[in-house]
């Protein structure tokens, strides 16, 4: 009697030949996690090959404990506590580190400069000449408090003279949204106008903004507010819709691929933390109003506003505004935070990021449309603000804007 063959086995593929297995440990459930998840698929898409394990899930979320089971090649991880930082080491493969809770995990580690997120806040606030100012964010969360640390930094306050309010976002200690919004009314109620408030992210400028509402204080003419994340949904939904620092998500989701990808192919690992600026403030109403009691300065900066992207020069400026050159100097310093000049630069570099984002003009076309002499000059400028190149700049934008399957 005939026997039937045995089946032939599957030939397991070496593993050089088949696609590393990476898996993505970001959240899902806000626009900053998910610009993060763009940036790595954009790299995976266009410099390697990648076989990679997401799952939908919100902030802080563990990673499923099955996952830890299983055979990777690399990992890219935000929740990163120290005892899942513990399981990884047992694993022995390469990690990416992107968690802004816990310092000193032992991996190479990309974040957010949370404190140059709150000083490009204050800059924004001073340039609408407010002269009060305050902080509304989340007790015990690192990266809030480096953000209002940058804040109070750039605006020159102490701790102790700053006017903070913070409450608990998670755990133990959260107020019912009543209660919350009662005591932010109540602190709000008791800051001078007009006031600038700088929330540590979308979700607490939200709270500012229904406060606001509630008290009846117009918006941004008594308090102006900015928030940081640029979720477009979240920041739309508000009453007026809400400025916002837009942090480099998608370029941390990049250069977490890429590292990666270099620890993966024998690249020693260096147990560095890089942390990489914002892009800029994304202008919406709830800041677009310009307060300043002097006069002068008020005069100044409406044509800085209306004339700067026409190569408006100070001197020129000084034609029309009936001040010194020194004494205007010392005025904006006090006021804006920096002078006449640089308020010039910081509107046409700001003007130019716009325009590197939602247009493909060449560089000398952008260059003339912003007031300045040339790409050599635009590029110098820029890089020096930004922390990178006009094409560069672009570049990432264009990546932002590609729709996520």
């Amino acid at each position: 009697m005939a026997t039937s063959p045995k089946p032939a086995r599957k030939a397991r593929v070496p593993r050089d030949q088949r696609p590393p297995r990476v898996a993505v440990l970001v959240e899902t459930s806000n626009a900053y996690g998910r610009d993060i998840q763009a940036g790595i698929a954009d790299y995976a898409k266009s410099k390697t090959r990648w076989s990679m394990f997401v799952e939908q899930h919100e902030l802080n979320a563990p990673p499923p404990a099955w996952l830890l089971k299983q055979a990777w090649d690399g990992i890219i991880s935000r929740p990163t506590t120290p005892a899942v930082a513990r399981a990884f080491r047992r694993l022995k493969v390469p990690v990416i580190d992107l968690n802004d809770q816990h310092d000193g995990l032992g991996f190479a580690r990309i974040i957010s400069d949370d404190q140059q997120i709150g000083r490009t806040a204050a800059e924004h606030l001073r340039a609408c000449g407010l002269m009060h100012f305050a902080y509304c964010g989340f007790a015990a969360e690192p990266w809030a408090e480096h953000r209002r640390d940058g804040f109070m930094d750039a605006l020159g306050l102490e701790r102790s003279d700053a006017a903070v309010y913070e409450s608990r976002w998670r755990g133990r200690g959260v107020l019912p949204w009543a209660e919350e919004q009662a005591m932010l009314a109540g602190w709000l109620s008791a800051q001078p106008t007009p006031l600038g408030v700088f929330a540590c992210n979308d979700v607490r400028g939200r709270h500012v903004l229904e406060a606001a509402r509630r008290l009846g204080l117009r918006v941004p003419q008594q308090v102006a507010v900015v928030g940081v994340d640029d979720d477009e949904l979240l920041c739309g939904m508000c009453d007026p819709p809400l400025s916002s620092v837009r942090p480099d998500a998608l370029g941390i989701g990049y250069r977490a691929a890429e590292r990666l990808d270099r620890l993966m192919h024998g690249q020693r690992p260096r147990v560095t933390c890089e942390r990489l600026p914002p892009r800029h403030v994304v202008s919406r109403k709830s800041t677009r109003v310009l307060t300043v009691e002097d006069p002068q300065v008020a005069a100044a900066l409406r044509i800085i506003r209306q004339h700067a992207c026409n190569g408006l020069r100070v001197d020129a400026m000084l034609q029309q505004v009936p001040a010194s050159r020194s004494w205007l100097d010392r005025r904006f310093r006090l006021l804006i935070g920096h002078t006449p000049h640089e308020e010039i630069r910081r509107v046409q570099l700001q003007h130019a990021a716009e325009l590197l984002e939602s247009t493909d003009l060449p560089l000398k076309q952008i260059a003339t449309r912003c007031g300045l002499t040339n790409v050599q000059y635009l590029s110098y400028l820029f890089k020096r603000r930004f922390s990178t190149t006009p094409g560069a700049y672009r570049e990432s934008s264009r990546r932002l804007k590609t729709p996520r399957a």
